[in-house]
């Protein structure tokens, strides 16, 4: 069992400035992790756009009716990971819609078209195909799983996410975002959290704030995560996620997180999290994000020279090169890293076969990427 060897913090921090907070945050980080600030060199592959969810910020979900709700094929996965290979991508990270065919018609007759009656199937077997045909590692983001989903995808997948994004049953009840949807049930999330951690799949997770929650709600969500990987030793990252505002979502006029919410929250993860965890915020969904370093991060997350922020599509990249450099300004050197992170790479039980062969074959002593790409990013 792993344990925080930090001391343990107050829930609310009332009696605490931000700035306070931010210095004790920056001394956790460095004491554990450095001067060092990471990467993931990326392509993201949509798998589907489809849901069975409906969650009210969400502008990446497409109903079946809608003429841009899509499954990709084979040759459409294999060629977006060509073009991410090419521009020396590590990473293949697949995002998709929670289990459709569960609630959609079309979705199941998409899949029946492949061949399969359950997207993780068809997922497990392009993970596989991107494995066996080019020299990614693949990630996958698929939401909520079960026992058997997680041990079909984990041979063929060096690391696996899901954003809990909130504990808060609040937010699932009518008028809020989650209602409606059953793959955002805090309980859910929470059993993926475990599942995985029993099966020894390094694990990223994360907040996203500003949909609703209270602060106390933040701090619950946090220390909720604490404690699964106090049980299991598995999350290897978490993402404080700011939500954005985007055309056409029921929340377009709903109020964003500013920078000093989202620097509060950040140094709030680094002092409740264990100091092994890495803690990230994504850069391109805020133009002050070289501030989110004063507040404990150690981590960008994934930038891709080939794919746009999904999620977020009005919110470009930053060009790696002036990141690299804004980094330095700031004290810290980047450096990209793998999938997975250099904790878990020799830890018995956390990669199958397949991912620790090209893993072995694409890491350096320290546990980073051997082939650094400081180049363009889009």
């Amino acid at each position: 069992m792993i344990m925080p060897d930090h001391e343990p913090v107050s829930d609310t921090f009332a009696d605490q400035t931000t700035t306070t907070l931010l210095r004790r945050a920056r001394g956790v980080r460095d004491a554990h992790w450095g001067r060092t600030v990471t990467y993931s060199r990326k392509v993201f592959v949509p798998l589907t756009n489809m849901c069975r969810d409906t969650c009210g910020y969400c502008a990446f979900v497409k109903h079946p009716d809608d003429p841009a709700a899509q499954i990709l094929t084979p040759g459409q996965v294999l060629a977006q990971a060509r073009r991410g290979e090419v521009r020396g991508c590590k990473e293949l990270l697949f995002s998709l819609g929670e289990k459709p065919e569960e609630r959609y018609g079309a979705a199941r007759k998409g899949l029946a078209s492949f061949g399969y009656a359950r997207m993780t199937d068809y997922l497990a077997d392009m993970c596989a195909l991107v494995l066996r045909e080019t020299t990614l590692l693949p990630h996958v983001n698929a939401g909520t799983l079960t026992e058997d989903e997680i041990d079909r995808l984990k041979p063929v997948s060096a690391s696996m996410g899901m954003m809990l994004e909130t504990i808060s049953r609040r937010l699932t009840r009518k008028g809020q975002p989650h209602y409606a949807c059953p793959d955002k049930v805090p309980v859910q999330r929470m059993r993926t959290l475990e599942r995985t951690g029993q099966r020894r799949v390094p694990f990223t997770t994360g907040l996203l704030i500003g949909i609703g929650e209270t602060w106390e709600e933040r701090i619950e969500a946090l220390h909720a995560i604490n404690a699964a990987h106090a049980r299991h030793g598995h999350i290897q990252e978490v993402i404080i996620q700011n939500f954005r505002r985007k055309p056409g979502i029921a929340m377009a006029g709903h109020a964003e997180p500013d920078i000093k919410d989202m620097l509060r929250t950040i140094a709030a993860a680094r002092i409740i999290l264990a100091p092994e965890i890495s803690l990230q915020a994504p850069p391109n969904l805020h133009k002050r994000h070289i501030a989110y370093l004063e507040a404990g991060i150690n981590d960008w997350g994934g930038i891709s020279p080939v794919s746009i922020d999904f999620i977020n599509p009005q919110h470009d990249w930053p060009e790696v090169r002036v990141l690299a450099k804004n980094c330095a300004t700031a004290g810290f050197n980047l450096q990209e890293r793998l999938t997975v992170y250099p904790r878990f790479i020799d830890q018995p039980g956390y990669l199958d076969p397949l991912p620790a062969n090209r893993i072995a074959a694409m890491v350096r002593d320290d546990g980073l990427a051997r082939r650094q790409c400081l180049e363009a990013a889009g």
